[in-house]
């Protein structure tokens, strides 16, 4: 299950919201170990696509170094799905490299860049084999970094 605050997923809405039409994408760091999503970190798709998302090579190395750093991991990774429903694609069962992180997927097919609703899932994404996963949001704030 993941569980994750409000703010941080109103956050990742939020980003969905903004880049639509084209997906939008992201991680969520935390400590190392612990499974806590913490520390958002929206990132730029650098393939400007509705339908793929692309993580700029450039940034994810630094977003890494900088995880190393302060000893986090990608809790969550995330983007939307502009014209489809919240599940993995193929590609993105074939990029997912992260088996201990939730791969949260966001919809706004059916709102566009409205208020909503989104659809809001998480999956675990371990040797090309899907599982959905509980999505538990509570109260909170995202602990200051």
């Amino acid at each position: 299950m993941l569980t994750i605050t409000q703010e941080l997923h109103d956050k990742i809405v939020a980003h969905a919201r903004k880049d639509h039409p084209d997906e939008a994408c992201g991680v969520i760091a935390g400590p190392a170990g612990e499974g806590r999503p913490e520390r958002f970190i929206p990132m730029l798709n650098a393939a400007r696509s509705p339908t793929f998302y692309e993580f700029d090579s450039g940034d994810l190395l630094r977003l890494y170094r900088e995880m190393d750093d302060k000893d986090e991991e990608p809790v969550v990774i995330y983007h939307s799905h502009t014209a489809t429903e919240a599940y993995p694609s193929r590609t993105d069962i074939s990029y997912a490299n992260e088996p201990g992180a939730h791969y949260v997927l966001v919809s706004t097919a059916e709102c566009g860049n409205d208020e909503g609703p989104f659809s809001f899932r998480s999956f675990r994404i371990v040797d090309g084999e899907v599982t959905e996963e509980e999505v538990e949001v509570v109260d909170g704030q995202e602990p200051p970094a």
